[in-house]
């Protein structure tokens, strides 16, 4: 064909496990509503950072250190990372890709999550642990918008490789990765129901 489609962005999206893990799964909504409950620091640090939610990025962003729950999340996402470094076709020198950061979101309703990406980690994602019906999708910006000058609009019924952003539904039990200088973002959730995440960064360096 005279066209052809270059510099894909690849999103990775599965479950975390086939049997659904159920037992794991409830252990860790226990863990990250404990950590909500008892983050003081996080509280206050989301006072002024996160104001409608609650997010323990900037006290306790190391749970996969602290907690033999989050511990065993990062032994059971280490084949997603693999695969996922696989299919991007990283040399990494004989090195492994380790999380470096683990932590616990709780938005409620109104809570939003601005477009941002993860500096200085190489791999980032989040897995799911909580997602009423309803729940606000994950949303990925075409990491070239900054550059489309002049460029018109797309056509309503536009194909999937011309798309300049990208939803994913939040599912729980499901894993989402995605290189982490991928600029996303979590519209105002607009159910009741709290919607519950871990976030994570996977390193090689």
């Amino acid at each position: 064909m005279p066209v052809r489609p270059w510099f894909p962005t690849l999103i990775y999206d599965a479950p975390l496990e086939k049997d659904g893990a159920k037992s794991f799964h409830r252990e860790l909504l226990t863990e990250c509503k404990q950590i909500a409950e008892v983050d003081i620091d996080g509280q206050e640090w989301c006072k002024e950072h996160y104001p409608a939610g609650f997010t323990s990025y900037g006290s306790m962003c190391q749970l996969h250190r602290m907690s033999p729950t989050f511990a065993e999340l990062d032994r059971r996402l280490a084949r997603h990372v693999r695969a996922f470094a696989r299919s991007l076709e990283f040399d990494l020198e004989d090195r492994s890709l380790a999380m470096t950061d683990c932590w616990v979101n709780v938005m409620p309703r109104h809570c939003a999550h601005p477009l941002h990406l993860h500096p200085t980690s190489t791999i980032s994602g989040t897995y799911y642990v909580k997602t009423p019906r309803g729940s606000s999708s994950i949303r990925f910006e075409d990491p070239r918008l900054a550059s489309f000058m002049a460029a018109p609009p797309r056509k309503p019924e536009v194909r999937d490789r011309n798309r300049t952003s990208v939803e994913y539904p939040a599912e729980a039990g499901s894993v989402i990765l995605f290189e982490s200088w991928l600029r996303h973002e979590v519209r105002a959730h607009r159910v009741a129901g709290e919607r519950i995440s871990v976030s994570f960064n996977y390193n090689w360096f």
